[in-house]
Parts: C-alpha cells; structure tokens; sequence
C-alpha cells in the first residue's frame, strides 16, 4: 500500500525578510481593526485594501510576468497568504481570483483569455466566483444540469448555480456546464466557459447564511450568449479543469486558519483570567496547548503542501489531508471555547462576539472546497483502496 508523504519545508531567509516585511504592512493597514472584524476576515471584501496588496506584488505572486504576476515563488506565496490569515485582514474580494481563477486562465487559455483578465486580477481589481454546485446535486458535481448549446456566435447558456460564494461582488464566474449529452462517462462532455456577470440573462439571488451573512448566491443564466473565446480550453475538458481548480482551493493554509482569531482571544482570556482555581487554569492550558500543537503540526503539512507545489509534483492527497484535519480543528474550537469560558464571556464581549460568530460558521468548514467524505475517498484512493 502507498504511503502519503508530506515532507516538511522550511522557508528560506528571503521568505522571512518577506513575512516582516507583510507584518509591519498589516500593523499599518489594520490599526484599530476591530477583533470581530478580524474573524469575519473571510467573508469581509475589501477593494481598497485588495488593491493596496496589488500594488505591492502580493497577488499573482507566482505567475509570469506577461500576465501581471511577479514570478516569485510558491513559499514566498505560502508566507504572505499566512500572514493575510493570521491577521484577520479583509480578504474576500480578490481570494478566489487569486488563489484559483487567475491559475486556471493561465493553465487553460493562456494566449486568448488570460492576457486579458489575469492582469487586473494582479493588480486587485478584478474578482472571480466559483461556478461548480447546482440545486440538488450537493458534492456530485458531475450531475451538473447547467447546459451551454452551441450559437452561430459560440454558446448559450441555459441553467443555474447555487451557494456561489461572492458572486454579488465578482466580475466574472468560471462555470461548469454540460457541452454533450451524458454519455457512459458521467464526467465526459462538460466544459467550462468565461461568464461575465453583467452579461444579459445573469441574475444573482442573494442566500444569508446562518451567521446572518450575505455570501452565497444564487446565479441563474437565461439564455446568455457567450463569445467561442469564452469557452476555456476545449470542449469536454470541464472535468478535468474543474478537478484541478479544486486542487488550488484545498492547497492553501486558509483551510485551518479560518478560525484563529477565536483562539487568540482564548488564549488572551486566559492570560487574563483572576481569581481562576488552579484546576481551571491547568484545564485551560492543556485544551489551550492541545490546540497549539495542532496548529503548529497542520502548519508543518501546510508548508509540506507548498513544497510539492514548489517543485511541480501533484499536491491532491497532501492537500486533501490538510483539508479534512484543518475542518475538524477549527471546528472543535468553539466547543473548547464554550467548555473553557462559557460561564465567563459577558455578553458583548469581544471574546463572547469572536466565539458566537465561529460557532455559527463552523459547520460550513467541512463543506467547502469538498466535504469530508469528499476528502476521505481522495486520501482512500491516494492509498490505493479504492
């Protein structure tokens, strides 16, 4: 049987005199910003600050020059995406670009579509969404019934997407369509196109979600007419870019970052806790401790991850197992915040504030970017059992 590695990777002198040099940009940036804020982090867009880390280089980190990008490499990526996280910093607008959508036009249309996109991408100005759930299909995306009928002009496109995060702030969608009727292989005949969201026929339905937050959507297509240089890559390619676009999502250290600024307000609480007994104070530095040592251990895999990236090698069932082990920690914080200071988190407080918000949004860490099960049939096959 395989055996999964993930070997460890230290960021070298340059990645460090970088992570400074992000930090005192941050201390700078969100002086004042407010703890709450700060956990909100991955819902809060912010264009301003978005193209403040465009003119500094910090978007597109890695992409070629041609394209607005930097060239710089994946762990000097790796070192400012964890320092965007650990501070709480308002994030949401350009993430997805970055993260998946710039690499996907690159990989896939890099002579016709990414010369004309991924440059404002860089720059922090232009933002993507994710064009992959459907009604009633949860994680089997290849039951996709979003249809694109070849035009005399390209394509039209008939259907609709569902929890698609962000698309009431994004220029365009990258979204999966069935191109051919469903044959033997549910994952052939689906492509991908280009949609830009103020195209005619795109309407946007916003969904709040339980922490009483406006980030999913509903996007319906009605007939939308789409140019043949919208369509990325070739027809019948969707499965395999939709699988690699997956891959960016589950790459990165957001997947058990998300959370942080709920265990950095324990931690302070309890530094600053009085009149605790001494059996309450040692309770709370083990589940503190435990906490730490999981962190400090996902972070190891995490720059593992980074490392595979680095070098070209396929980081599917590292990043897969950074996934599912981020989700069930940051998922496990607010019940050590409610068994370690429910008794003792005044209404208002900020403690109280950062805790109610990662309770309710917890539950959405083992859905996105693939669900549990989703993650365990990836490392199930890495393994060779299935």
């Amino acid at each position: 049987m395989p055996t999964p590695r993930i070997d460890p990777c230290v960021p070298d002198a340059a990645c460090e005199s970088l992570r400074q040099e992000v930090r005192e940009f941050l201390a700078e940036a969100l002086a004042g910003y407010p703890a709450v804020a700060r956990a909100r982090h991955w819902s809060s867009a912010d264009p301003a600050f978005s193209r403040k880390l465009g003119e500094r280089g910090w978007i597109g980190m890695t992409w070629p020059a041609r394209y607005g990008g930097h060239e710089r490499s994946q762990l000097e990526r790796y070192v400012v995406i964890e320092e965007l996280l650990a501070a709480g910093a308002p994030v949401a607008a350009h993430w997805t670009a970055d993260r998946q959508s710039g690499p996907q036009l690159i990989r896939y249309a890099p002579d016709t579509l990414a010369p004309k996109i991924v440059p404002g991408i860089a720059r922090g100005e232009t933002y993507f969404c994710i064009g992959l759930s459907e009604s009633d299909t949860g994680s089997d995306l290849a039951s996709v019934r979003t249809r694109a009928t070849r035009s005399r002009d390209g394509w039209v496109l008939d259907g609709a997407k569902l929890w698609t995060t962000g698309a009431h702030r994004a220029h365009y969608m990258i979204a999966l369509a069935r191109t051919e009727p469903r044959g033997d292989s549910r994952h052939a005949g689906l492509s991908q196109f280009l949609v830009d969201l103020k195209t005619p026929g795109v309407t946007i339905r916003p969904i709040r979600n339980q922490a009483d937050e406006h980030d999913f959507n509903e996007v319906s297509f009605d007939g939308v007419e789409l140019p043949d240089e919208c369509l990325i890559g070739q027809p019948g390619e969707g499965w395999a870019q939709a699988t690699t676009e997956l891959g960016f999502e589950r790459s990165g250290p957001e997947r058990y970052l998300s959370g942080m600024r709920l265990l950095l307000e324990m931690i302070d609480a309890a530094s600053a806790r009085a009149g605790s007994s001494d059996e309450a104070r040692a309770r709370a530095r083990v589940a503190l401790g435990r906490l730490v040592a999981h962190y400090a251990t996902l972070r190891q895999m995490s720059l593992g991850v980074a490392g595979l990236l680095a070098r070209g090698d396929d980081p599917a069932l590292a990043a897969a197992i950074v996934k599912d082990l981020g989700a069930t920690l940051e998922q496990s914080l607010p019940d050590v915040a409610h068994e370690l200071f429910g008794g003792e988190m005044p209404m208002g407080s900020t403690l109280a504030e950062v805790a109610a918000y990662v309770t309710r949004a917890a539950p959405s860490f083992s859905l996105r970017g693939g669900t549990r099960e989703i993650l365990r049939g990836i490392v199930a096959r890495g393994l060779g059992l299935r």
